[in-house]
Parts: C-alpha cells; sequence; structure tokens
C-alpha cells in the first residue's frame, strides 16, 4: 500500500510538471500571435523576425514534454486515466507547437510585405479575429489547467465564429485583389495570414477536444460545427 501511495506522489509530480510546462509553453504561443499580429499591423519586419526566432523556443519545449511524457510512461507505467492525461498532455504539446509554426508563417509574410498598402478594412478584420483566436486559445489553457469540460465544449463551439470571420474577410480580399493588379500581391498575403489564424482556431478546439478526452475518457460525441466556406471560395474565384 505504501508503495502504491509513493508510485501515485510521484506520477503525479511528473504530471504537474508536464502540466507546468504546458502553461508555459501556451504563454509563449499566445505572445507569439499577438506579437506577429502587432507586427502584420506596424509592418513591422523586426518585430516579425524576432516571432519567426521565437518558434525555436516553442519546438524545443515539444521536444522536452515528449521526452519526459515518454520517461514517465516507462518509470510509472500508467493505466487508465493516468495515461490518458499523459496522452492528453502529448496532444496538447503537440497542437501547441503547431500554432507557433502558425504564428511564424504570419511573421515570414510580413518580411515579404514589407511597405505595401493595407486595405483598412480587411487589416480591423484580421485584427479582431486575431483578438478571438487569443481568446479562444487562453479559455482552452484555462480549460487544461482547471480540467473544465464546460469551459473547453465552449473554446470548441466558438470556432463557428472564427470561421465565418474568415470566409467574410476572405471575400472581401479577394473583392480588393480584382480592384487592380498592384492589389494582388499584399491581398494574397493578407488571405495567407488570415487562413493561419484560421487554422490555429482549429488548434484551439483540437486542444478543447483532448480536455473532454482527458476528464470524461471518451471524445466528442457530435461533429465539430464547422463555418469555414473558404475553400469553395478559391475554387471559385479559379473559375
Amino acid at each position: 500500500m505504501a508503495l502504491a501511495e509513493h508510485t501515485t506522489k510521484v506520477f503525479d509530480s511528473d504530471l504537474q510538471e508536464l502540466s507546468r510546462t504546458i502553461a508555459e509553453m501556451g504563454g509563449l504561443a499566445e505572445k507569439q500571435i499577438a506579437e506577429a499580429i502587432e507586427a502584420l499591423t506596424t509592418r513591422d519586419s523586426g518585430r516579425a523576425r524576432r516571432t519567426i526566432a521565437a518558434d525555436a523556443t516553442i519546438d524545443v519545449m515539444q521536444h522536452n514534454i515528449e521526452e519526459r511524457a515518454g520517461e514517465t510512461i516507462v518509470r510509472r507505467q500508467p493505466v487508465a486515466g493516468d495515461l490518458r492525461q499523459i496522452i492528453g498532455v502529448l496532444r496538447i504539446a503537440n497542437e501547441l507547437e503547431r500554432i507557433g509554426d502558425l504564428a511564424k508563417n504570419i511573421g515570414k509574410r510580413i518580411v515579404e510585405i514589407n511597405g505595401e498598402d493595407m486595405p483598412p478594412r480587411s487589416m480591423r478584420g484580421v485584427t479582431h479575429m486575431a483578438t478571438l483566436i487569443l481568446a479562444q486559445l487562453h479559455d482552452v489553457l484555462d480549460s487544461f489547467a482547471s480540467r473544465d469540460v464546460a469551459k473547453a465544449v465552449d473554446v470548441w463551439k466558438r470556432d463557428q465564429e472564427v470561421d465565418r470571420l474568415c470566409t467574410s474577410l476572405f471575400r472581401e480580399l479577394l473583392t480588393y485583389m480584382m480592384e487592380g493588379s498592384v492589389r494582388i500581391s499584399f491581398g494574397a498575403h493578407l488571405l495567407f495570414c488570415t487562413k493561419n489564424l484560421e487554422r490555429m482556431g482549429d488548434h484551439a478546439t483540437n486542444i478543447a477536444e483532448a480536455v473532454y478526452y482527458m476528464v470524461k475518457g471518451e471524445t466528442l460525441s457530435t461533429e465539430r460545427p464547422k463555418a469555414d466556406f473558404t475553400s469553395m471560395l478559391t475554387m471559385a474565384g479559379r473559375t
């Protein structure tokens, strides 16, 4: 009995350390998104390059989490709910790493944009979209920390709002690009930035699903609500 209690305490310590690293990783991802959008708004290439460089830290943290989780599985041999916690942490670390990659992609676009003019209305839309994404990420990380299933499901449902805004921005930007050839380059870069933000929302909902799995031991039974029709808009633009 004493040995079992000792093993449980050691496992809990390992899990707490992994959770702290996830929280730190999530905070860095939030900062990277905010910096990328600020760099886009101000067309600050220097800030964009720092955003790109920051991704290396998130990559290292994800690698460290994988190593630590693997060691915990080998040493503690968790089963059932305990194993589910480790699997959930690994899934969340992977999603955060992908969010960092997408923020880095926005940074690369900013460097390419350089001093080109920006359509103010579309830029306001992109900024609003980034605000929604940051709120999603913040709330889903809170849901992980507190194992709050209701909050995780709320983030999962809210992704529709991001999808709708993404579709609206795509329409605006396609119209903007058709108004003159000089607008095509910037419009294309902004389209990619918008799509990167939309994909961040998808990764936030993946984290929500991971939290649900960690707590409930099952996947969400309903299909994720989607309202992103940008692929159809892109196809229509090519016909």
